[in-house]
């Protein structure tokens, strides 16, 4: 069922417009190096993913196991979790739509949408910032992943 979700999920992004420029005139995406971008990212993703997704990116626990209510814990961003195997586009588009919305099918999700809470340069700086915790040999894997 999860492989199911995550197929759509990545069909569904496919579908998704994004705005090269993040409806900011700065040119979108997730820049890891961009100190400013980084730096907005940490303030934006203390105050509303570090509640669920931990301070230091470290998830809930047993992020991999549902609740007794069908939902998954949050999973980590840092590089033990799943964060880094999923391009920038499908990273954006789960941030922004939500994971609802993209694996349809009634998919019930903790996560929300931040569609109209966040700007779409605010949800790259998080991306960025997410992306500048990890280890090179993990940004440098995630980099191969845009290539393709």
């Amino acid at each position: 069922m999860m492989g199911l979700a995550v197929v759509i999920a990545v069909g569904a992004t496919a579908a998704y417009t994004l705005d090269p420029f993040g409806g900011s005139g700065e040119v979108a995406g997730i820049d890891p190096d961009d100190r400013d971008k980084v730096a907005l990212g940490a303030r934006v993703y203390a105050d509303s993913c570090a509640a669920c997704h931990g301070a230091n990116l470290e998830g809930q626990p047993n992020w991999r196991q549902r609740r007794s209510d069908g939902r998954l814990p949050a999973p980590p961003h840092d590089a033990s979790g799943h964060t880094w195997h999923h391009p920038d586009a499908q990273l954006f588009a789960l941030t922004k739509y939500g994971p609802a919305a993209l694996a349809g099918g009634g998919y019930q999700s903790d996560m929300p949408a931040y569609e109209g809470v966040l700007s779409d340069a605010e949800i790259w700086a998080v991306l960025s910032y997410i992306k500048s915790r990890w280890p090179q040999q993990i940004r440098a894997r995630h980099d191969s992943m845009a290539q393709k």
